[in-house]
């Protein structure tokens, strides 16, 4: 039954800058997409705000890059797209090559610095950048669909950053994930706890089921030119409908 997944869950008013709305966040009508890349570990690090960040490797040199569409059709801030550029990272914790992805893999939870994080609209910008500290901006986020892809395409003002393109493959309903996000606000990092409820999910290792296209003029491309992308995902999730809780955001200043 829909909203069996949010029952429980106590939501408070707040107000933070532009922002006015609820938190935690529901989304009840979702679709996403996720190809996780690897990069080179030297390359990356120098985009992480805080030393205590820890890049997760899958062999030595080489840590992961997840880049993720999403689609929020129904949600308490209205509908809007948002596209995640995000490295997986272990907060004030060690590392182990290969390890660290099997046990992330095994207990369903990914932890993540966002990188970069636009969005379609005006709230969800605020939103994200108030409560949460991600970088948000505002960005054209378009999906196209046929019967065997899907595909997203990221722009600002006219300059095309890169598109997403992804196999639509048969899915099966999927078991709760939780994703751990990493960000920084004003010199303190934060942490913020988002679970997913996958209605319909599909996880593949095939690397001709998703690609990237790098565009250029764009800050963001040469960054991702920059760090040493591979040429296909390792791993690729492809969910057309899922519900989702974004948790309020704590400080890791005193922990």
């Amino acid at each position: 039954m829909e909203g069996e997944f949010f029952k429980g869950v106590m939501q408070l008013e707040v107000t933070a800058g532009a922002f006015k709305g609820k938190v935690p966040i529901f989304y009840y009508d979702n679709t996403s997409m996720t190809a996780i890349f690897t990069a080179s570990t030297a390359k990356v690090r120098q985009y992480l705000p805080h030393p205590d960040m820890n890049l997760i490797e899958f062999v030595p040199g080489r840590c992961l890059v997840a880049f993720t569409a999403f689609e929020y059709r129904r949600t308490d801030i209205d509908p809007y797209n948002e596209f995640s550029i995000a490295c997986l990272v272990k907060f004030r914790q060690i590392q182990i090559p290969g390890i660290s992805v099997a046990r992330q893999m095994l207990t369903r939870c990914f932890p993540a610095y966002v990188w970069h994080l636009p969005v379609t609209t005006e709230i969800a910008r605020a939103g994200g950048v108030e409560l949460y500290g991600y970088p948000k901006f505002i960005g054209d986020i378009e999906f196209q669909r046929d019967e065997e892809w899907i595909q997203c395409s990221l722009a600002e003002k006219g300059s095309e950053i890169l598109r997403l393109r992804g196999r639509v493959l048969p899915t099966s309903k999927g078991k709760p994930m939780r994703y751990v996000t990493y960000s920084v606000k004003d010199g303190i990092p934060l942490v913020t706890n988002v679970w997913v409820n996958p209605l319909d999910f599909a996880q593949s290792t095939n690397r001709s089921h998703a690609e990237i296209e790098i565009g250029t003029g764009h800050e963001i491309c040469d960054e991702l030119r920059g760090i040493g992308l591979s040429t296909r995902p390792i791993i690729y999730q492809y969910s057309p409908s899922n519900e989702a809780i974004l948790f309020a955001g704590r400080n890791l200043m005193d922990r």
